[in-house]
């Protein structure tokens, strides 16, 4: 059987995540892409659904099209529905990546799509806001704003150097936590450490139950998400939860890869297997505690000393480091989720061994940058 994998830049989420995943199921695959790989790749336009269309309909009979990026999940699942094949409605896709679209179709939270010489912020806005790219990812140019001066100077300081779409939304105070579920079935969630605003740089997921996870499951219901995995971020806060942001595909930051080891489950197979038509085995209870600590560069400079990549068992915990960047590389402070310099899981029997077991790391290794 043939596997389309639709893809952008290199992840490790593909590389050693589906890739592999796929290798077991005994899938032959061709990864469709308009950047470089480590691996043979079929050249396309994956952010057009007919150009996809069309490498598809060149090579072996698909037995299912998939994507794990944010920007593809709308094309692939158009490609997908073309051919017949199980994959996501494409309306909810892009209404998921289309924040103004989510905001519209969920109701309840104040947000307003402004676009570059589109005139005065509005006069009604309930200040403070957070001010983002109307499609974007990574806390990319994501800002808390006071007032109308803040919000006009920073979209202005945004649209000189992207000219698209902003959503200006109402700012969600409470505890911001994530909901993981695969083909609408809840595996778990994490509670997310965030800097200080303005800046929203997620710097830590610990995984926890998912409050009010029933509220979230009915606003996905609303956007039409049910098929394949989906990671929703959202906030509780005097028992009640609003969605921030709705990924259409599995967790990243190498939290995917937490979910295998701490549920004990094939994660990436399954995830293929439900585009394949094949229903999703039961979700095991997670036993233990797990959490991924993200090293994040504090300057720009070039990163002239960091750990290998590791993994190992101590004291009952799992730990893996794996690199983001490598010594020599140059890093430019950006304040968003690009300026992680190196991703600490760990997965143990409490939440007491996790934390020590990521504090010795962080004890026994040095990152340096150098301006």
């Amino acid at each position: 059987m043939r596997l389309y994998i639709v893809a952008g830049k290199e992840t490790d989420s593909v590389t050693h995540g589906f890739l592999p995943a796929a290798a077991a199921l005994g899938l032959d695959v061709t990864l469709l892409t308009d950047r470089a790989w480590p691996v043979e790749t079929v050249r396309c336009d994956v952010t057009d659904f007919r150009s996809i269309i069309a490498a598809v309909a060149r090579g072996p009979a698909p037995a299912a099209i998939f994507s794990n990026s944010d920007h593809l999940q709308a094309p692939a699942a158009l490609a997908a529905e073309f051919f017949g094949l199980p994959g996501k409605d494409w309306r909810a896709a892009l209404r998921t990546k289309n924040k103004a679209l989510m905001r519209r179709a969920l109701g309840g939270v104040y947000a307003a799509e402004l676009r570059p010489g589109g005139g005065e912020p509005p006069a009604d806005a309930p200040y403070p806001l957070v001010v983002k790219p109307r499609e974007g990812v990574a806390s990319e140019d994501v800002f808390l704003v006071a007032d109308a001066a803040e919000l006009a100077a920073r979209c202005g300081e945004i649209w000189a150097r992207r000219p698209e779409p902003l959503v200006a939304e109402e700012y969600l105070p409470g505890t911001l936590h994530t909901l993981e579920t695969l083909d609408g079935r809840v595996l778990g969630g994490f509670r997310t450490t965030v800097s200080v605003p303005p800046h929203f740089v997620e710097e830590r997921l610990d995984w926890a139950d998912p409050p009010c996870a029933g509220e979230v499951l009915a606003g996905l219901a609303a956007l039409g998400v049910g098929f394949g995995a989906c990671h929703t971020e959202y906030v509780v806060h005097e028992g009640r939860a609003r969605i921030i942001e709705v990924n259409y595909r599995i967790i990243g930051d190498h939290c995917d890869f937490l979910l295998a080891d701490l549920l004990g489950v094939p994660i990436f197979e399954w995830v293929l297997r439900a585009h394949l038509g094949e229903p999703v085995p039961p979700v095991p209870a997670a036993s233990g505690h797990a959490a991924v600590d993200s090293v994040i560069a504090d300057r720009s400079g070039t990163l002239t000393a960091a750990p290998a990549r590791q993994e190992y068992e101590s004291g009952g915990v799992r730990l893996a480091y794996w690199p983001v960047r490598a010594a020599g590389d140059t890093i430019e402070l950006t304040r968003t989720n690009r300026d992680y310099v190196g991703m600490i899981r760990a997965v143990g029997s409490d939440a007491a061994g996790v934390e020590a077991a990521i504090r010795g790391f962080r004890a026994r290794h040095t990152w340096e940058i150098v301006p």
